[in-house]
């Protein structure tokens, strides 16, 4: 059985409209998250600027001056950042990419399910992503998935079938009678269906930091947490702005597997 482990600092921050500002917030925090020792630091989805603007306005190449002081930092550390940008797309659209940035690595993940729903339209500003996306750490194969990727267990399934060990959820999700909840159980409920862990990193709650959100609907509640293969929560925050830092054993998705081996007994291509 392996005894390989790894380091993962959680940053839940809470960025506002202003792309310079919170450059940054994202920069004291991946400093912070590299102080703990962590390998990897992640920070949440549209860390760039928060939903409610336009966001082409805003968009950038992720070899644009932002994404660049973000891998420069990281590769000063020794670290692997995640971070949510947005890229500029054909016809006025951008891409909600999640930055995966440090030392050999500088790419990105282009959100592939787009939160058409709860009177939301994303598909109207975002062009969906069509790939899923996975790259390693010290011989550890990570996953990424954004916000509402996590109601869809297809993607989460495929990550496991490439080789994750580990799936990165970040997230500005949508705040909301019971939404916390929902966060929570979704996230639990993936990591059942990969049996991997799932580090997921939400927004902090915006009225709890001080950030006056435009009309509309109001995102990010928080609630940033570590699950197991097994679908146990480890660690969890509240919805203030705050850190988590999580070793992850991945002898735990070895055992995982073995006592409950979904992804081996899937019967594919069977209609039930």
């Amino acid at each position: 059985m392996t005894t390989a482990q790894l380091t993962i600092a959680v940053e839940q921050i809470a960025t506002g409209p202003n792309p310079a500002e919170n450059l940054e917030l994202v920069l004291d925090a991946v400093r912070r998250g590299a102080a703990t020792g962590a390998r990897v630091v992640v920070l949440p989805e549209a860390a760039l600027v928060r939903f409610g603007v336009a966001l082409a306005a805003f968009a950038e190449s992720i070899e644009g001056p932002w994404a660049s002081a973000v891998r420069d930092l990281a590769r000063e550390l020794g670290v692997v950042v995640l971070v949510g940008t947005f890229q500029p797309a054909p016809g006025g659209r951008v891409k909600n990419t999640i930055l995966v940035t440090g030392e050999s690595i500088h790419d990105g993940y282009d959100k592939i399910h787009l939160y058409d729903a709860y009177g939301f339209s994303e598909s109207a500003d975002v062009e969906p992503g069509d790939e899923p996306f996975t790259f390693e750490v010290d011989g550890v194969t990570l996953g990424v998935a954004t916000c509402y990727d996590v109601r869809f267990p297809e993607l989460f399934r495929e990550l496991a079938d490439r080789g994750a060990q580990v799936i990165i959820v970040t997230a500005h999700w949508g705040a909301g009678e019971g939404k916390v909840d929902t966060w929570r159980l979704l996230n639990q409920a993936r990591a059942i269906d990969s049996t991997t862990w799932v580090v997921a990193c939400d927004q902090a709650d915006a009225s709890a930091a001080g950030i006056q959100e435009p009309a509309g609907p109001r995102f990010g509640v928080g609630h940033s947490l570590v699950i197991s293969p097994m679908g146990v929560v480890l660690q969890e925050l509240d919805e203030r702005i705050g850190q988590l830092v999580a070793t992850v054993d991945l002898a735990a998705v070895e055992k995982a597997r073995q006592v409950i081996p979904v992804l081996a007994n899937r019967r594919l291509g069977v209609t039930v």
